[in-house]
Formats: C-alpha cells, sequence, structure tokens
C-alpha cells in the first residue's frame, strides 16, 4: 500500500497522543483567529486524565487568547508546560499567572522575532539576525526577554557586526506544530478558504518537518482525494502528518465571531452601512491621532485604543486615502477590533505574518499607531509589563522601532477616569487613579533614545495633551480646549516636560458630535501650517507630506509662503522638505521645478528632501535636475537631515535610498 493512500484523519484525541513528553510545541494563531481550540482543549484533557505528556516547551508568536480561558489559557495545567517563549501575553492571563509566579521558565519576545525563527528554523539556519529589540528589555544587556529569576537560559545573544549592534534569535528544534486550516483530504493536504488569516502556518510546518518532528492540523471538515484545487492548497500534505476535525465550538473564525464572509474575503461590506463611533475620549483621541494620517502611506494599527482611529477613518471617508494594515497579515481596507482583532474587512490582500513583518522590519510604514502604558521623561514606552499586569510586547516592538512615524495613544490617566465632552469642550469628572507620565518606565518597549538615533518622528495623543518626542526628552504641544494646564496636565504628570511656546489648542471639532470633516482638513492644510523654523537647529522644516499641487494659484501661494517665512530670517537657510504623498500634475512639473529654483537661489542655503516613495524620488529628482537643481532626495528624515549636517557629498547617487 502507498504512503499515499493511507489516510491521514485522526481523531483529536490521537491526534494528541503522539506527543511526547518534554517536546516543543509551537502553536499558530491570532487572538482567536486560527487558534487550534480542540487541539489544545485535547491536550490539557489528555495530561489532566493521564498525566501525560508532561513538561512541555509551548512557543508562540502572537496572543492566542480571550483573556479568560479559551486558546492557551487551556494549556495553564500545573505540569503540562515547562517553558514558554511568547510574543503577546495579555490574552493568556492564566499562562501569565504560571510565569509571575515562577512556576515555569519564561520568555517575552517580538512577535515578528517568533515569525521568522519558524522561517530560519525551516532554513536551518542558527537563529533569526535582527535589530529588532535592541535598547528594549529583550536586549541581553537588559534582561534577554526573560520574565522570571526561573528562567536563566540566553536565547537572545548580542552581536557586533560591521561595527552595527545585532541581536540573534537563537534557533532550536521543533517537535510538534499545532496548525489550523478550513479543509482537508485524506492525504492531508489543507486549505483554509474560511479563516480570516493564513499567519504562520506553511512556515511553521515546514519548521517542525524539517526538526523531524509532528504537524498536526486541526480542520473543520474533509474533502476527498484530489478535489482541493492545488492554488487553494496552504498546506501541502507532504509536510503534515494527521488532520483532525473539531466541533464547530473549537472551530470559530474568531472569539467574537462564528463566521463572517467578510472576514475570509469572500465579499466586501458596504463601509457607510456600519455605524460611527460614539463620541467618548477613545474617539478624541482617535481624531486627534487620525489628524497625522498623510494621504498615500501605508499604516499599522495596535489593538486596543489604536483601533479607535479605524473607526474614525471610516467615518472621516478616510480610508480611500490610506492603506490600513495588521501585523498578522492584513493590507488595506478596515481592521476588526475588539476579540475580531486581526481580521479586516474588505482587504485589498493576505499575506503570510513573517511576511508582513519582513515589510515591517525592513522599514515599510510609514505611519504606526500604538498603545501606551506608561511613558517617562526621555520619551520611553512601556505596554509590556507593569504593576500586577503581564501582557508582553507582541509585534509593538517590531512595529514601533521600524516605523518612520509612529503615534501612541492612549488615555492621560487610567484606572475609573469619567470624562464630559461636548459643545467643543473637555472636562475632567474624574481623575483616573493611576499615572501614565512617569519618571521611568517599569520596562521599557520602546526606547525614545533609538527612536531619536533613527531620525523617526515620535508623538503621543492623550484626549486632553499632546506630546512630541525632540532631543531633549518630552515636548508638550496642545493641550484641550477647557483643560487647566497646571492642575489636569502638569499636575497628573510625575516630571516637567518641556513646553511649547505658545502652547497650541487641540482643534475644537475633536470634542463635538457631528464628524469633524477631516478629510477636507488633510486634503486642504493652511500651506502656513506647513512651515516650521527650528532655531536651534537652525533649519526649516517644510511638511508637503501629502500636498497636491493642483494649478497655478498653488504655485504662487507656495512662493508667497515661503517668501513670508525666510524674509524675516534676513539670510539663507537649510530647510529639509518632506514630499511623503506629494503630487503635482505633469502639466505643472516644469514650474513647480523652476520655482524650486527660484526660492532655493533666494532664501535656502542648501535644501535636502525625502520621501519614502522610489517613484517619487525618481520623477522628481529628474524634474530637479532637468532645471539645474541638485535633488538632494533621500528615503528617509534621518537621511535628509544627516547628508544637510555633513556638506561633503556622497559619491553615490543623490536620488538613491540608501544614502
Amino acid at each position: 500500500m502507498s504512503p499515499s493512500s493511507v489516510s491521514k484523519v485522526v481523531s483529536l484525541d490521537e491526534a494528541v497522543a503522539l506527543i511526547q513528553p518534554g517536546s516543543t510545541l509551537a502553536t499558530s494563531g491570532f487572538v482567536g483567529i486560527g487558534t487550534p481550540d480542540g487541539l489544545l482543549e485535547s491536550l490539557a484533557r489528555a495530561y489532566q486524565t493521564q498525566g501525560r505528556p508532561g513538561g512541555l516547551t509551548l512557543v508562540f508568536a502572537a496572543g492566542q487568547g480571550d483573556g479568560k480561558t479559551r486558546g492557551l489559557n487551556r494549556l495553564a495545567v500545573p505540569g503540562l508546560l515547562k517553558r514558554v517563549v511568547g510574543g503577546h501575553w495579555g490574552l493568556i492571563p492564566r499562562v501569565g499567572a504560571l510565569a509571575l509566579a515562577g512556576e515555569i521558565e519564561a520568555y517575552n519576545l517580538p512577535q515578528g522575532c517568533i515569525s521568522h525563527l519558524y522561517r530560519d528554523i525551516a532554513g536551518g539556519k542558527p537563529g533569526t539576525l535582527s535589530r529588532v529589540g535592541l535598547g528594549t528589555f529583550v536586549d541581553p544587556r537588559n534582561g534577554g526577554g526573560k520574565v522570571n529569576s526561573r528562567t536563566t537560559e540566553d536565547i537572545v545573544e548580542l552581536l557586533p557586526i560591521h561595527g552595527e549592534d545585532w541581536l540573534l534569535y537563537r534557533a532550536f528544534p521543533i517537535d510538534v506544530v499545532f496548525l489550523r486550516g478550513t479543509t482537508a483530504d485524506p492525504h492531508g493536504n489543507v486549505s483554509m478558504e474560511r479563516e480570516a488569516l493564513t499567519l504562520d502556518n506553511l512556515a511553521m510546518a515546514m519548521a517542525a518537518k524539517n526538526s523531524g518532528g509532528l504537524v498536526i492540523v486541526q480542520v473543520e471538515r474533509l474533502a476527498d482525494a484530489g478535489s482541493l484545487p492545488a492554488r487553494s492548497v496552504k498546506i501541502p500534505g507532504a509536510l503534515v502528518d494527521c488532520v483532525a476535525v473539531a466541533p464547530a465550538e473549537y472551530h470559530a473564525q474568531t472569539y467574537a465571531t462564528d463566521y463572517s464572509p467578510a472576514f475570509s474575503g469572500e465579499l466586501r461590506v458596504p463601509l457607510e452601512s456600519m455605524p460611527p463611533p460614539h463620541l467618548d475620549g477613545r474617539k478624541v483621541i482617535g481624531r486627534r491621532a487620525a489628524c497625522e494620517l498623510i494621504p498615500g502611506t501605508l499604516i499599522n494599527l495596535g489593538i486596543g485604543m489604536p483601533e479607535s482611529v479605524a473607526g474614525v477613518a471610516a467615518e472621516e471617508g478616510l480610508l480611500s486615502l490610506v492603506t490600513l494594515t495588521a501585523e498578522p497579515g492584513v493590507i488595506g481596507g478596515l481592521p476588526a477590533s475588539g476579540l475580531n482583532f486581526g481580521a479586516a474587512v474588505n482587504t485589498e490582500a493576505l499575506v503570510d505574518q513573517n511576511q508582513q513583518f519582513d515589510f515591517y522590519d525592513g522599514g515599510g510604514l510609514d505611519q504606526a499607531y500604538l498603545g501606551m502604558a506608561q511613558v517617562d521623561a526621555a520619551g520611553n514606552v512601556n505596554v509590556s509589563r507593569f504593576g500586577k499586569t503581564f501582557a508582553g510586547c507582541g509585534g509593538f516592538i517590531n512595529i514601533s522601532q521600524n516605523s518612520r512615524k509612529v503615534v501612541f495613544v492612549g488615555t492621560f490617566t487610567c484606572g475609573g477616569l469619567k470624562l464630559e465632552i461636548g459643545e467643543g469642550r473637555l472636562r475632567i469628572v474624574k481623575e483616573g487613579q493611576s499615572r501614565k507620565f512617569v519618571p521611568a518606565v517599569e520596562q521599557v518597549t520602546f526606547s525614545g533614545k533609538r527612536a531619536r538615533e533613527l531620525g523617526h518622528e515620535t508623538m503621543y495623543v492623550t484626549e486632553r495633551a499632546v506630546f512630541r518626542l525632540t532631543d531633549g526628552g518630552l515636548r508638550l504641544e496642545e493641550i484641550a480646549p477647557g483643560i487647566d494646564l497646571e492642575h489636569e496636565v502638569l499636575g497628573q504628570m510625575e516630571f516637567t516636560p518641556e513646553i511649547k511656546r505658545p502652547l497650541g489648542t487641540m482643534d475644537l471639532g475633536l470634542f463635538r458630535a457631528e464628524p469633524m470633516g477631516l478629510r477636507r482638513l488633510l486634503e486642504e492644510r493652511p500651506l502656513s501650517s506647513r512651515f516650521e523654523y527650528d532655531p536651534r537647529r537652525e533649519v526649516l522644516f517644510i511638511n508637503f507630506a501629502g500636498l497636491a499641487v493642483r494649478n497655478e494659484q498653488d504655485l504662487r501661494d507656495i512662493a508667497a509662503t515661503v517668501e513670508k517665512v525666510c524674509s524675516p530670517l534676513g539670510r539663507r537657510i537649510r530647510a529639509v522638505v518632506d514630499y511623503d504623498g506629494f503630487s503635482v500634475p505633469a502639466h505643472l512639473a516644469d514650474a513647480y521645478a523652476e520655482l524650486v529654483r527660484e526660492l532655493t537661489e533666494r532664501y535656502y542655503e542648501r535644501v535636502t528632501r525625502y520621501t519614502s516613495s522610489a517613484f517619487l524620488r525618481l520623477k522628481l529628482g529628474a524634474s530637479l535636475e532637468a532645471h539645474h537643481v541638485d535633488p538632494e532626495l533621500f528615503d528617509t528624515q534621518r537621511h535628509a537631515l544627516e547628508s544637510l549636517k555633513h556638506r561633503r557629498r556622497s559619491r553615490q547617487s543623490p536620488t538613491g535610498s540608501n544614502r
């Protein structure tokens, strides 16, 4: 009898009976999406009734649980787990409690690095080499991601390569993987047509197979041999040892939704039918954060408070201007929230989780909107461990370290905070019991120092105050109308920030029930607000991000604004121009380039420019060169500023992205 004629279909109990004590088990899932609850429940029950297999090492990238009893919470049985290596722990408090009590060895590593480890283990590499985690609690100089004193082995190593620090996340054999799909045939071929995400299933299957381990897949239904189209097979049967059908209660599409064809991309949802978020502190924060959106950019939204940005973007008609993404692989559309988080409707594309983190880690994100539990005077942020809460870092470190701009969002205080919002004002009815702005965070999940070194823009948005990270630390830039600066802002902080003078006032529209008309505000941002001179650095920052030059009057307005800003300075100055999302029609391209030449000769000692768009760098660069203007175009603000500081010209092409 040939191997292909032997059915790989077994029961859940038969599948988990194959696991040996002391094995390393890796599980797939994101919250409840793709989480193999049937296998997890059977494994826990097997240990409780038979006492085996115990002493397991559990490995997971994303959080897999509902914050209560489902997902990996099922495995919080004393003796079942010996060691846990995980990314996001906030949704598995039962396992987290074992770690905090020192009953298991425990590591918290970045989600993206664990995701990449699966692929590198499959490829037989010594580990995952990454800059992600430098300067945070994952850095071996700061603990190496160890959660408790019981955990002693170093699994993250600091390596100097070509004069730069790197981290090596060490590889290890994987004995068993639990995966989840929709349909399987008797040969073990698995499709995922009703799943909201594909996650790391293929990489994990390869990692286990090449480690000599078992690949076990939970599905919801079976098909005849040969009936699955090859292009629909996400996990080839050649990699699969057995498949098991789970009851419906262990195979919901998400923990909040049994099944939605919109989440699996089978239909598109009319977004205008979705109710707008009601006016509260969460919406105010989401609105102010959404004011930082730039048309044409790629964005990540984190779990929790950042989800409010998606609701505001939908209500204000902004989704067509930007591309929202989520770390498990969603590109485009509207990300879902709550226990649906990770899924999305009207997506443009879906990629594997490790591929998404390739893009994120390489600097592909223009902006990220992330939560914050603690913020300190140096701009460090903690979301991973504070007080008695052990949430873990998840994908936060990958995303926050590599996005060109990060906007942290959250309430100013927490624990009982009550607000009254309306008529363009904010009133604090009851202050929160816990302060978020502290002298030093308990754990560094985001390093303000590294962000400054990389030249990334960082903001902190709350319902009553907006801060920006500068070389000197946090700078307060805006407060809400109706808020007392001394008592309700500075009096609720445990350090004194730098204060911008004059201090700005948050837009009154943030605190009104009707929509802000944010799309119009973003598309028609006044030119005067796009110029900011930094006297300390003696640099004029020009923000042309999202600017659309439409006619000759726009050119005249640009010329007049530059003259108004620069003439009073009485000398030629240095300038940096942000061209992300900038556009000029072909019939005005020459006129714009000529305007740039004239303004450069009249007002600028030197100008550098940047945009993440390689296409725009080439087009704009060619146009400026044709008008005898040195383009000095770079891919990031950091590179543009570095070039401004060092007057010696590089031998490389000025339109290259490697400068």
